[in-house]
């Protein structure tokens, strides 16, 4: 999706950006290419900086209730220091590395209803505007995308995901958000658990994945959170539905798991049935499900049936853009 808009602080007749993003989805940690096209206007300008900001919709609850806004969290300049002159037409090419948290906005190519954007800015002759914003297509890394397939096939459906803002205790998150991958329980969990969560903290070495369980009350005890915490290498596990099976197990059954697969201890220490700092509960975020169902996780979502809020969410996004800065 790119929009066009003319940079207003210049005044009609100022140079337009239009940038336009390499088709195919990056990964977290991965290369994002593309270009910015500049079209001179009806003079010519002195183009200081371009510069690309990441940008996503984040959940935040506070003491008012639950709000949406948008979070600003990578910066990179790409290009500048040139005069664009009147009516010329440049391309600048850009390659730049995303976080290795970025969240995941789909999955076998259906979307999950996280919306990230890529917003360009240009500092022309000492004035500064937003220029132009696009969508940012996120597929998962091969590690993450085999623990969600581990998950379907134990029966696990695909329920939201959303953009939590705050900070999960004990672990490396660099971010000042975490994505949130809600699962309904699977047949033999669905006794135990109303809902398990999924987080992922990809990091150059591996990844953190943080399991919460919202656990079901009993006759004589109320349901609570279980919280634990795993650490997956880069290239995944040996056996990823048994081991996966254990995580859940440990979770459930609310076992403190002691480090490890692949890469030892957790940043957290030994322990590890910690809590989150700023952590909330949270609904189905976005206006946003994907049926699945004790079907699995994989096939809810590969089967395509998402919820058309997807699509007004994203529309939303870009064309509320302005207004929801504040």
């Amino acid at each position: 999706m790119v929009f066009k808009r003319l940079l207003g602080s210049l005044g009609v007749g100022g140079p337009t950006v239009d940038t336009v993003l390499d088709p195919a989805p990056v990964r977290p940690g991965g290369t994002l290419t593309g270009q910015v096209r500049l079209q001179g206007g009806n003079a010519g300008f002195d183009i200081e900086h371009i510069t690309l900001e990441l940008v996503a919709r984040v959940e935040a609850e506070h003491d008012g209730g639950e709000s949406e806004g948008v979070v600003a969290f990578e910066r990179f300049t790409v290009g500048g220091g040139f005069r664009l002159a009147e009516g010329e037409h440049r391309d600048v090419p850009f390659a730049v590395t995303l976080p290795w948290e970025t969240p995941i906005t789909e999955l076998y190519g259906q979307p999950l209803g996280i919306v990230l954007g890529v917003r360009t800015e240009l500092s022309v002759a000492g004035a500064r505007d937003k220029g132009d914003l696009d969508a940012l297509a996120v597929a998962p890394l091969p590690a993450q995308e085999s623990v969600l397939e581990a998950l379907g096939q134990l029966g696990f459906g695909f329920r939201s995901a959303d953009l939590e803002y705050g900070h999960i205790g004990g672990t490396g998150q660099q971010l000042p958000f975490y994505q949130e991958i809600e699962l309904t329980p699977a047949p033999q969990y669905a006794h135990q658990v109303n809902e398990i969560e999924v987080t992922f903290l990809a990091h150059p070495g591996g990844i953190e994945v943080v399991l919460e369980a919202d656990k079901r009350g009993g006759l004589f005890s109320e349901g609570h959170d279980a919280l634990t915490r795993f650490t997956l290498p880069h290239e995944g596990l040996a056996d990823p539905v048994a081991e996966v099976d254990g995580w859940i197990r440990a979770l459930v059954e609310h076992r403190a798991s002691h480090g490890g697969y692949g890469h030892g201890a957790l940043y957290g220490g030994p322990g590890h049935g910690g809590h989150h700092e700023e952590h909330h509960r949270s609904g189905p975020g976005m206006g946003t499900v994907v049926a699945a169902g004790a079907a699995g996780l994989a096939v809810g979502v590969v089967g395509g049936m998402v919820a058309a809020e997807v699509v007004d969410e994203v529309g939303d996004f870009f064309e509320g853009d302005d207004e929801d800065e504040d």
